[in-house]
């Protein structure tokens, strides 16, 4: 039995009949494991110590709790869970540095502090150039003008967006580039990603589950609404079973071993068509669609590993 604390945002904001955390919490008590949840600001340091205020996690009355908190050294739990939503922002980096805390008393935090902080999902698919589409990244409305004309038909989105939010696409002879540059970049102090269109996306954005470098047996596919650009659930995206491709499977060999590495335990990769667009790192979702779609329990899988890890040391 382990004690297993759980960051992560706050309880009523979560949808629970579709929710990742939600699905990996009732998974750890399943497997006996003491589990306890916090929120980012109920960690803090004291006498040169790092504690939190949890609360014990009960699946019959959650995202309901007991009102009064337990308070802990961070050093009582086995494992942890960085489990806030994006935007990686200043109080977001600032946790992380507590985990870095928290690594030193020898708790296992999933995924490892620095390697999120140092691991932008969008800029980080720049170390795989074999497995990308055309891709710049830049603030400059002249590079990326040239970047439009070399190309005709382009995406534009933020360095620090989740779920599709703020997700341009600009076809030839668009006659609203400069607005939309002037909006996604801030008038031009904010570095964008822009990427070749692929028109594939019709096809589903596929988010590849990776456990520990290995991925699950299967895709899940989103595909857009009709008359929609994005293929996020929470954009409205449906979202279906693909079995892996050769080239799927030759895109996980290749980041696999990276991701193991630098201790980014639970990754989800994005595909689209041949290329991996996206490399999320910091609270990857679709646990629920490869349970309904594809009866593959990402929960047991990832708890398992979790607990293989804590027991090596």
């Amino acid at each position: 039995m382990l004690p297993i604390l759980f960051i992560i945002d706050p309880p009523q904001s979560l949808h629970l009949k579709k929710d990742s955390t939600f699905a990996l919490m009732k998974e750890a008590v399943k497997q006996n494991h003491e589990v306890y949840f916090c929120l980012q600001h109920d960690l803090y340091i004291d006498a040169n110590q790092l504690f939190c205020r949890t609360h014990r996690f009960e699946a019959n009355i959650f995202p309901n709790h007991a009102k009064t908190y337990e308070t802990h050294p961070v050093s009582f739990f086995n494992a942890l869970f960085m489990r806030k939503d994006p935007p990686v922002d200043q109080a977001y980096l600032h946790t992380t540095f507590l985990l870095d805390i928290a690594e030193k008393s020898n708790v296992k935090v999933f995924n490892k502090p620095s390697s999120i902080r140092s691991w932008n999902e969008k800029i980080s698919i720049l170390q795989f150039d074999e497995l990308i589409p055309k891709t710049l990244v830049t603030a400059n409305p002249e590079i990326v003008k040239q970047f439009f004309k070399d190309h005709g038909d382009i995406i534009l989105k933020p360095l620090d967006g989740m779920g599709g939010s703020s997700i341009f696409r600009l076809r030839e002879n668009d006659p609203n580039i400069a607005v939309v540059l002037e909006t996604i970049t801030s008038f031009y102090k904010s570095k964008v990603m822009i990427q070749r269109y692929i028109p594939e996306i019709v096809e589903g954005d596929k988010r590849i589950l990776m456990i520990n470098g290995d991925p699950m047996g299967a895709a899940i596919a989103r595909v857009p609404a009709k008359g929609e650009l994005r293929g996020n659930l929470a954009a409205g995206a449906t979202a279906i079973a693909k079995s892996l491709t050769e080239r799927d499977l030759w895109i996980c060999s290749q980041v696999g071993p990276k991701l193991k590495e630098l201790g980014l335990v639970l990754v989800g990769l994005d595909v689209i068509g041949d290329y991996l667009t996206e490399i999320n790192v910091t609270s990857p979702t679709c646990f629920r669609e490869y349970r309904n779609l594809c009866d593959i329990e990402v929960s047991r899988k990832l708890m398992d590993c979790v607990e293989n890890i804590v027991n090596q040391g």
